[in-house]
Parts: structure tokens; C-alpha cells; sequence
């Protein structure tokens, strides 16, 4: 079995939090106790809000805390051309849809559902999607 493989995804759009330093270290020294990987991936997708010198910051910081991690960091805009295949590939399969709906609606839905009952969850512990936007019709598609 491959060695368990362990992320730390910050955007460098402010300087880090205690928070984050607390989730980089916990997934630090569990890749460490479990013989796995740690990966560095910056979510630098936000042009209007993320910045070269947080990006800077965030390598110091997590140095400073003596976390190591992979090289190379995966930065989330040096892969637009994969996601855009992978979008391709999935709309080809007819598995992607449009969806209107604002985090507020989906919760709305989702406690609707669990109204009637335990919704499923992720392992995460995060509702599924209601999944209410692949029943609109190729008419409401299309506007």
C-alpha cells in the first residue's frame, strides 16, 4: 500500500493564522508518524486578492514552524488546462450540469431533507449535495 498522503492548501491572500498553523502542523506530524507525504498546495486561483509576498510569507512561516513538505508546491493556477480537460472529459460523460444555487440554498435544501430524516454526509462530515440542479430541464439549461 502507498505511503498515506497528506496536504496543507493555504491561499496566500493575507498572512497565516494561528489556524492555519495549527492544521499545517497536525497534518505535518501525522504524515510524519504515518511514513507519509506532505504536500504543499497554494490556492492562488483569487487574482483580485492573492499576493507574491503572502505566498513568501507562507514559506517562511511554515519553515519557521520547522514543517517540511514536497517540492514541488502545487500551485492551484499553474493547472488550468488540466482542469479544463478533466471538465471536457466529464461533460462528454453527460456529468456535468449547471447549478444556480448559493451556499445558503443548499443548505436550505439539505435541511429540508434532513427534515425527513439523517442526510448522507461525506467522511468529512460535510451534506452530500442534494443534486436538485441535475433535474432541471434542457430548457432551464439553456438560459
Amino acid at each position: 500500500m502507498p505511503p498515506p498522503v497528506f496536504r496543507f492548501a493555504p491561499s496566500p491572500n493575507g498572512h497565516l493564522h494561528l489556524g492555519h498553523a495549527y492544521s499545517a502542523l497536525l497534518n505535518h506530524d501525522l504524515a510524519r508518524d504515518a511514513g507519509g507525504r506532505l504536500l504543499l498546495r497554494i490556492e492562488d486561483i483569487d487574482a483580485s486578492r492573492c499576493r507574491p509576498e503572502f505566498e513568501r510569507a507562507i514559506y517562511e512561516d511554515l519553515a519557521w514552524l520547522g514543517i517540511t513538505w514536497e517540492t514541488p508546491v502545487r500551485r492551484q493556477s499553474e493547472h488550468f488546462a488540466a482542469y479544463g480537460a478533466a471538465i471536457d472529459r466529464l461533460s462528454a460523460q453527460g456529468l456535468v450540469y449547471p447549478s444556480f444555487e448559493s451556499r445558503a440554498d443548499i443548505a436550505r435544501l439539505v435541511a429540508e431533507r434532513e427534515a425527513g430524516g439523517a442526510w448522507p454526509r461525506d467522511p468529512d462530515g460535510a451534506p452530500l449535495y442534494p443534486g436538485t440542479a441535475k433535474s432541471l430541464s434542457a430548457e432551464a439549461r439553456d438560459r
